[in-house]
């Protein structure tokens, strides 16, 4: 009973983890009509802020508020030099932001020196639940990954600024003979997604360290979730990263973890054959 209870924290803690990451590429997909291929290297600017801040005597929760401010700023800036130029050409778009996934990863490997390096938990020991312990930590992300998924469907669907962005990504020449500043709205949405997975990085790098690869599973992962959910709604990419985030976590511990990562994609892969459309269908793309 004690094993499969914890079983179960961990598939539901990696799977917090792999939904923060997709909030961010599911919200800049469904409603700017792109896959940001430098998702990936956002959570590690997240992770490595969260570094920075530790490594320069500041407490560890300092750098993770900071690290989404931080790399949303590094969004809207490019998304107003770079991205935005892409719009037009969604496949233009993903080279050209793999590209800038790539620099991105390669100047943090440089100023990291390639190594592993380490940052605490800023809530540790553990939850003693009987004969059962689970990491406080990763308690605590599950909460947090609650609280932004609620905050982030409220901002969206229910505020004067989700409004704006709905109908700039719906009809920007209606939109723009409205009023609203769509070029503002674009970037602002782009912002928004990087800050979320600037926010997952800095979460995450308690327990997977900071290595300059270490976005690049959380991409990976996060594409097959989008794709297996649905892109053009908010809970479509929610759904999908649900689903990943349990196989991703649950299939290691009755198999290989390599044939377990092959398996979650083959399946994937054969999902999105028979229902291209995701598991919830939005209109947004």
């Amino acid at each position: 009973m004690a094993s499969t209870f914890a079983a179960a924290f961990e598939i539901v803690s990696f799977g917090a983890i792999i939904v923060l990451v997709v909030l961010g590429l599911g919200i800049i997909a469904s409603m700017m009509g792109i896959f940001n291929f430098a998702q990936g290297e956002f959570v590690l600017l997240g992770a490595y802020v969260t570094y920075l801040a530790y490594a320069h005597g500041a407490p560890v929760w300092v750098g993770m508020v900071a690290a989404p401010f931080v790399v949303g700023a590094i969004g809207f800036v490019l998304e107003a030099l770079i991205i935005r130029r892409f719009y037009a050409a969604p496949i233009v778009a993903m080279l050209g932001t793999y590209a800038l996934g790539l620099i991105i990863r390669e100047s943090v490997r440089g100023l990291i020196g390639g190594f592993y390096l380490t940052v605490p938990e800023p809530i540790g020991g553990s939850i003693d639940l009987g004969s059962v312990h689970i990491s406080a930590w990763r308690f605590t992300i599950i909460v947090i990954t609650l609280l932004v998924m609620g905050a982030c469907y409220l901002l969206l669907a229910r505020t004067s600024f989700g409004l704006r962005v709905r109908a700039t990504l719906e009809n920007p020449a209606l939109a723009r003979a409205s009023g609203i500043s769509t070029p503002l709205i674009y970037g602002a949405t782009f912002a928004f997604g990087a800050a979320l997975a600037g926010l997952a990085g800095a979460l995450i790098v308690p327990v997977f360290s900071l290595f300059a690869d270490l976005g690049i599973r959380f991409l990976i992962q996060g594409f097959v979730a989008v794709m297996v959910g649905g892109v053009g709604s908010f809970i479509g990419p929610v759904a999908g990263a649900g689903v990943i985030g349990t196989l991703s976590a649950a299939l290691p511990w009755v198999m290989s973890p390599v044939v377990a990562d092959v398996l979650v994609f083959v399946l994937a892969i054969a999902f999105i054959k028979f229902r291209p459309q995701g598991l919830i269908s939005g209109k947004g793309v």
